[in-house]
């Protein structure tokens, strides 16, 4: 089930989508059909857009601006710290090593708020999708790299099941039940907070968000915004894909 829902979703988001977009349109043209020259144009068109550093960041910034920066002493105290899944690969057949990805923030973050004494324990969330080439989940190698990092390997809590945002929640919901939780801190990619709070949205629990990983930058205008990038292509697809994601939630 969930192989077909991510695959469903790559193929409706670009690059996928608008290529497929620009082949049916080219089918019909070739079946004479006159608007098929205009949706291979408009297809085009929409994937040139979206690769744009200018539309990529309007989109990502349209999620971040929700969630600003928040100073350490701005956040308040709670019984647990929730660090979300999907930051880093865990160790493959090929590397014995977790890869950090560009999502790793949150790790760091949930460190910081550790070290700061703003709550006693982390629950780290995320399985292994299984049809990638996994050596462990990654709330394993999430653990390996916090304990790393001086956390007590008894103050690390592991959900190593879930495989998206809405099993995070379920999975972690459990967890917090058992100890008793309160109130928690709820580290992830500010681009993906939006959803991730609406699915902890747990009755009893007061769910703090503290975003990270903050990607957008108050960049000049210039031409170069407007050429197309395979960075701000992903960033895009990201952004469209929290929409998405959201919008399928409600």
């Amino acid at each position: 089930m969930e192989y077909a829902e991510k695959l469903l979703t790559a193929l409706a988001l670009p690059p996928a989508g608008p290529i497929l977009l620009a082949l049916i349109g080219l089918w019909l043209a070739w079946r004479d059909w006159r608007f098929g020259k205009t949706i291979v144009v408009l297809a085009l068109a929409v994937l040139w857009l979206l690769a744009t550093p200018f539309v990529s960041d309007a989109l990502r910034y349209s999620l971040e601006r929700r969630f600003p920066p928040m100073a350490m002493d701005e956040v308040p105290t709670a019984d647990a710290i929730v660090a979300l899944g999907g930051g880093m690969r865990p160790p493959t057949s090929r590397n014995p090593y977790p890869d950090l990805g560009s999502a790793a923030d949150r790790y760091w973050h949930a460190w910081r708020l550790w070290r700061a004494g703003k709550a006693p324990e982390i629950v780290v969330s995320g399985g292994a999708l299984p049809w990638r080439d996994a050596a462990a989940t990654e709330s394993d190698a999430a653990m390996r790299l916090l304990t790393d990092l001086g956390v007590p390997a008894n103050r690390i809590l592991l959900e190593s099941v879930s495989l998206d945002t809405r099993q995070n929640a379920q999975m972690t919901e459990a967890i917090l039940r058992t100890r008793g939780a309160r109130k928690v801190l709820l580290v992830t990619s500010a681009l993906h907070m939006r959803r991730a709070l609406a699915r902890f949205d747990i009755p009893g629990i007061e769910v703090v968000p503290v975003a990270t990983d903050h990607e957008v930058a108050a960049d000049p205008p210039g031409l170069i915004r407007w050429l197309p990038d395979t960075g701000a292509l992903d960033g895009s697809r990201r952004a469209l894909k929290e929409y998405l994601g959201y919008w399928v939630m409600r």
